[in-house]
């Protein structure tokens, strides 16, 4: 069966899922770095916003179509195969305001910078359904929250790990969405954190590798991976202990788990780190990655003024400091 990408949005149509909102398509040709991958794995880098087995999904349910045919999951890819993808309406979960504290760091009628605090969930998502910033901010913020993303995300123009403590923009309208997305997109906001990572550095340094979806454990993130995207990050030696060093750590692209995966990469993985460090933690009770954004600063979209905010770090990291200090 021949199809194309207008023949994949009427067949969702067939199917009802019209009357939901949030739908689209894209399309796009496989490059040669890409080349060789099954299919379901090369949309899992390419899409990390999904998960694999939510692509697999749309594959089964002909939404994806290679070379006008329907596709198959394990079926594996050359360069220059064009892919078009349909995806449907994001059934939106019931978002209910909550009564969580916020720590502001600024507010006014275009955003709203927050200090997230540790374990902390950014928006809703399976399993975590309550208890989120997203949940926190309709409770505070009312009906003034940019639209863009959807009732599950708010709001939300970026976003940092559950255990990454710090700053993080909220926008209030679409306008100012738009303006902070566009200077995400270009790499002009500033965005500096701090960690403490395993191992002596002595020296300031940048690391310039792309990070992608890990080809076998698709929860984690990896550098040098087909279809990664460009990542930078550059750190900066704050105090050397005896085992580990306190860094601060610049952020020129913003890709998922970039500081982890970055310093793992160099054989400095952040302590704490549950996904990418050692699988012994040298400090009992200490509860995910001792990572920590502390400044964040951005070209307001009504002013056109540049503004900063600083979150303090956070009780448990100034303690763990305290501590290698003493040693």
């Amino acid at each position: 069966m021949q199809m194309d990408c207008e023949n994949v949005s009427e067949m969702i149509e067939d199917e009802g899922e019209s009357q939901l909102s949030g739908a689209f398509t894209d399309e796009f040709r496989v490059l040669e770095a890409e080349s060789g991958q099954r299919l379901d794995l090369l949309l899992s880098s390419r899409y990390e916003a999904y998960t694999r087995s939510y692509l697999q999904g749309l594959i089964k349910n002909a939404s994806v179509i290679v070379n006008g045919k329907q596709a198959k999951s394990g079926q594996k890819m050359t360069e220059g195969d064009q892919i078009c993808i349909q995806f449907p309406p994001i059934r939106d979960l019931d978002v209910k305001p909550e009564n969580i504290p916020l720590d502001i760091l600024y507010e006014d009628d275009d955003l709203i910078i927050v200090n997230k605090p540790k374990g902390m969930v950014v928006h809703p998502a399976a399993g975590h359904s309550s208890g989120t910033l997203v949940n926190a901010l309709l409770y505070h913020c009312k009906d003034s929250l940019s639209g863009i993303n959807g009732v599950l995300r708010p709001g939300i123009v970026h976003r940092i790990d559950r255990d990454t403590t710090g700053s993080l923009i909220v926008c209030k309208n679409d306008k100012a969405h738009q303006a902070v997305a566009a200077q995400l997109k270009e790499h002009s906001i500033t965005r500096k954190y701090r960690a403490i990572v395993h191992g002596r550095l002595t020296e300031d340094g940048t690391v310039h590798a792309a990070i992608g979806r890990h080809p076998q454990r698709r929860k984690e993130m990896a550098v040098n991976v087909p279809g990664g995207k460009d990542a930078v990050t550059h750190y900066h030696v704050l105090e050397t202990f005896s085992q580990f060093t306190y860094l601060e750590c610049q952020l020129e692209t913003g890709r998922t788990h970039q500081i982890r995966v970055h310093m793992k990469s160099i054989g400095h993985p952040v302590l704490g780190d549950e996904v990418y460090g050692p699988a012994k933690c040298p400090f009992p009770g200490l509860q995910g990655q001792t990572l920590h954004a502390m400044t964040i600063g951005l070209i307001h979209p009504a002013t056109g003024l540049y503004i900063e905010a600083e979150a303090p770090l956070p009780d448990y990291f100034e303690e763990l400091l305290r501590k290698l200090r003493q040693q």
